[in-house]
């Protein structure tokens, strides 16, 4: 039985057949790979997306898998960039990892139903050890007088999770294109497709591992309420209007012109609410900015209520940092105990965590890219708009966060 192989290729070029013709290359002269099985491809909003699948098509092969989509930038072992036209892509062969591909649409017209019908075309089995899904974060695109409506993962999940077998967690992303919030595609196997979920189900002689990387700390020990609320906009903590609110944690105006608002995020503790604070017992959801009207703000997710209590949190740069590489350090320490070896990994990483985004001079990323260079682990990340990943036992839709993910396999196998 052969190892898996994992050969990682990149792109960054406006030219979207070639752009996706060249990652392909890439990625098979990376390992010599011989038979592709399995691609895991994603490209810069701009790029045409059919041209550049079909660029892929063009050296795998049209009866090859692939999956993927939108990114707003891609994460290589050598590369990071989310300008211009980034473009990525790993290709697997493998003897080891059985997988089945499947995607549904309408995902626009009910998340939850959508859910449902995935699992229901990949057909649960008792051997299945992941599942990757990638769905589109954008229901419709912002424009300059309104913000976007987006895709809920709190509903996908619900739908997801009632047929799903049981301890199968759920790692993958919401996808966005670009900062900018423009429509986002799929690749859902065989084709392209727009308000798609598609789906990827993992079982064989590997075992998965992932970590969830943070940065954000309350504010200050105070919860709000939310007392009135919309779809994903905020009106009214604690009875008063959330704009005053937010005016008096800055002590001005400024963050009014932010989309997103930097620096500050709304957090719910899924732990002990008294008691000292977790990083990760947190869900944070990104504001996208005030409302046209001035009136409210929008969060990235429409999973929060009326009713429900929410801290403000402070996106930490520091912290993310040291967390990122503490938390890609301690996984290898974990896969090394156990006596496997890590063959590839995946980061799903928050677009408002790139330098340009979240204020710093080093790339959060690059600190990931660190650990696993230095454990000869194939990399392939993107910046995406949701992170999905289990959190105390449930997976659950993020904001602001890193999702690490790595496939493992026995010593004897690879």
């Amino acid at each position: 039985m052969k190892n898996t192989k994992v050969g990682i290729g990149y792109s960054n070029i406006n030219d979207a057949y070639q752009s996706g013709r060249i990652a392909a290359e890439r990625a098979i002269a990376d390992q010599g790979i011989q038979r592709p099985d399995l691609v895991l491809a994603f490209c810069a909003g701009q790029l045409d997306h059919n041209e550049f699948f079909a660029g892929l098509q063009s050296v795998v092969g049209k009866n090859i898998p692939i999956i993927g989509g939108s990114a707003a930038g891609i994460i290589t072992n050598n590369d990071l960039s989310y300008k211009d036209a980034p473009a990525g892509a790993a290709i697997i062969e493998t003897d080891t990892i059985q997988f089945r591909v499947a995607a549904v649409g309408e995902l626009n017209k009910g998340e939850q139903l959508a859910g449902q019908k995935l699992i229901e075309e990949l057909s649960g089995k008792s051997e299945d050890k992941l599942l990757l899904i990638f769905y589109d974060s954008v229901r419709i695109p912002a424009t300059k007088e309104e913000p976007p409506v987006l895709n809920t993962s709190s509903n996908l999940l619900a739908g997801i999770e009632k047929n799903l077998q049981p301890d199968v967690p759920v790692i993958g992303a919401g996808l966005i294109g670009d900062y900018t919030f423009s429509a986002t595609k799929q690749f859902c196997g065989s084709y392209v497709g727009s308000q798609y979920v598609a789906g990827l189900v993992l079982s064989g002689n590997f075992q998965p591992y992932y970590r969830i990387m943070h940065g954000c700390t309350p504010l200050d020990g105070m919860y709000h309420k939310i007392t009135k609320m919309e779809g994903s906009e905020i009106y009214e903590l604690d009875d008063r209007p959330v704009v005053d609110i937010i005016d008096e944690i800055f002590a001005n105006k400024d963050w009014r012109e932010q989309h997103p608002v930097n620096y500050l995020t709304v957090g719910v503790n899924f732990g002990e609410k008294h008691g000292e604070p977790q990083e990760s017992h947190y869900v944070n959801r990104l504001i996208t900015g005030i409302l046209p009207d001035g009136k409210g703000i929008g969060l990235f997710e429409a999973d929060l209520a009326t009713g429900v209590e929410i801290q403000f949190m402070l996106r930490d740069a520091e912290l993310m940092l040291e967390s990122s590489e503490r938390n890609a350090a301690e996984l290898i320490e974990k896969i090394e105990e156990d006596g496997k070896k890590a063959v590839f990994s995946m980061y799903i990483d928050c677009a408002g965590r790139a330098a340009d985004s979240s204020n710093t001079v080093i790339e959060e990323a690059s600190k990931i890219q660190e650990v696993l260079n230095h454990h000869n682990v194939p990399l392939l990340g993107f910046y995406s708009g949701v992170e999905i990943a289990p959190l105390l036992r449930k997976s659950r839709g993020l904001d602001w966060t890193g999702v690490l993910m790595i496939l493992a396999e026995d010593y004897k196998n690879v």
